[in-house]
């Protein structure tokens, strides 16, 4: 047995033969970036693949749910949207000890920490950036996910409710993290000022610039929309606030390619957040009268997230600077929140 990166490659191989016919030998390199999971690049023969798995350390069975992003994913095959190709997904078992599953392998680039050199180059081709990202939206919203698996996945009822009640008991579960007031007095301001359940789609859950990937060429072409682990049936709007809150903004500390970062975008050609939301709204027809709710939800979510990581460093159990960071970001996102609540009251 030839046992790299905990799998089995030939028990990998015969399990490719199976689903593709044939015989073909493979191997395999882990590619960085894959976020909370783990990626690795497969060559079989002319053909490349990606493999997505679990960490081997998962603490909970219900975290990094592989199995389960390869059936939202395996449900939005076939109609035109710019997801991944699957081909199928395993539980851990003789192949490795945590589960995966194998996808197309996406040649593209990804943007988190700036832009790459060729879009720096064309300054003017950047706007397609923002209308592909928030097009790419709306085609995922559109998607008519009843009668397919994610309507079992699905628990849509009271989202917007259950949605407080769980960020605010994860703010509660910190063990000596700090008292944040204005966690509680927005969670309180978020109840009073709920919007009435509008429309239910597929909601990516953590829709962001940097979980798009675009084409090398320019101009820049939306290629697959990845990282599914998150998705559910909700409020659009949910995704659209996230998105927003990513995006550049005067004063946004966690935005994106921002222009005035290095490799950022040309400031003549990176929307507002406002032009991005009136697209959104123009494709849709949606109602955005209470838009500025799903803003200070999405800057109140993220705050409770980041804070996590804060309390981590707080106690010791982490020395990466960037968590130290996270206290000032979420103070500053709080603050955030707490104007969009005074702007839509």
């Amino acid at each position: 047995m030839e046992d790299t990166f905990n799998i089995d490659l030939s028990a990998l191989e015969q399990w490719f033969d199976n689903h593709l016919g044939g015989h073909q030998g493979i191997t395999i390199e882990p590619i960085k970036g894959g976020g909370s999971c783990e990626l690795f690049s497969i060559q079989r023969g002319a053909n490349r693949w990606a493999m997505r798995r679990a960490p081997l350390n998962t603490v909970s069975s219900s975290a990094h749910d592989v199995l389960r992003e390869f059936a939202i994913i395996n449900a939005m095959q076939g109609v035109g949207l710019p997801v991944p190709t699957v081909l199928a997904a395993q539980d851990r078992g003789a192949i490795t000890d945590a589960a995966f599953y194998i996808m197309e392998y996406i040649d593209g680039e990804v943007i988190r920490h700036g832009l790459p050199k060729q879009y720096i180059a064309s300054p003017a081709t950047q706007v397609v950036i923002g209308e592909q990202l928030i097009d790419a939206l709306v085609e995922l919203h559109n998607f008519e996910w009843r009668g397919t698996e994610l309507e079992r996945l699905a628990n849509p009822d009271a989202f917007l409710p259950r949605q407080i009640d769980r960020w605010l008991n994860q703010f509660s579960s910190y063990q000596g993290g700090r008292d944040l007031p204005l966690v509680n007095s927005l969670a309180q301001w978020l109840r009073d000022s709920i919007p009435d359940q509008g429309d239910l789609t597929v909601m990516h859950g953590d829709y962001k610039l940097d979980n798009a990937m675009f084409s090398h060429s320019v101009p820049p072409t939306l290629l697959r929309i990845v990282d599914f682990e998150m998705t559910t049936v909700g409020d659009p709007l949910v995704d659209l606030a996230w998105a927003m809150i990513f995006w550049p903004e005067e004063g946004n500390l966690i935005a994106i390619a921002a222009p005035n970062a290095k490799r950022g975008m040309d400031a003549d050609y990176c929307q507002s957040p406002d032009q991005l939301i009136e697209r959104y709204a123009h494709a849709t027809g949606r109602d955005m009268s209470r838009f500025q709710w799903y803003q200070v939800f999405a800057a109140w979510k993220l705050a409770v997230v980041l804070e996590a990581s804060y309390t981590q460093f707080l106690a010791g159990k982490s020395k990466n600077p960037s968590h130290e960071f996270f206290g000032f970001v979420t103070d500053q996102l709080l603050i955030r929140a707490e104007r969009f609540a005074a702007a839509n009251t």
